[in-house]
């Protein structure tokens, strides 16, 4: 069997983006060290203990190919990474709360719950939660 073990996200800001994913989506801290040169290797994942084998990766998006990746898929509306939760309308007015801006409120799309926020590190996520 095949597992996900570590996917990532392009950043502008390795340690602002550390402080909102854990602070604000309420991750917690898997992995932070120095690579030596000055350069961050933060990993995040669900707390917990909940998906202990998957981390997310806040890899710096400075670059000739993570910049215009990451550039075209703000500027196209899309999001670079989908998040579940159990109750978005809960997690959308929590998150609203603390400042997150969302272009629109949850919405039905096909067979879930959808809604799209800004992560304030360059980035559009997606939130959803299987409709019932």
């Amino acid at each position: 069997m095949i597992k996900v073990a570590m996917t990532s996200v392009f950043v502008d800001d390795v340690a602002r983006a550390h402080a909102f994913y854990t602070e604000v989506l309420g991750f917690e801290t898997r992995l932070h060290m120095d690579l030596g040169d000055g350069t961050p290797f933060v990993t995040v994942g669900a707390p917990g203990g909940a998906q202990p084998d998957l981390q997310l990766l806040l890899e710096p998006g400075q670059g000739p190919i993570a910049e215009p990746y990451r550039t075209a898929l703000y500027e196209a509306g899309i999001p670079c990474i989908v998040f579940s939760v159990d109750d978005l309308p809960a997690e959308y007015e929590r998150m609203r709360g603390l400042g997150v801006r969302f272009p629109h409120p949850p919405r039905e799309q096909g067979p879930v719950l959808a809604a799209v926020f800004d992560d304030s590190v360059g980035n559009l996520v997606q939130l959803t939660q299987p409709r019932v």
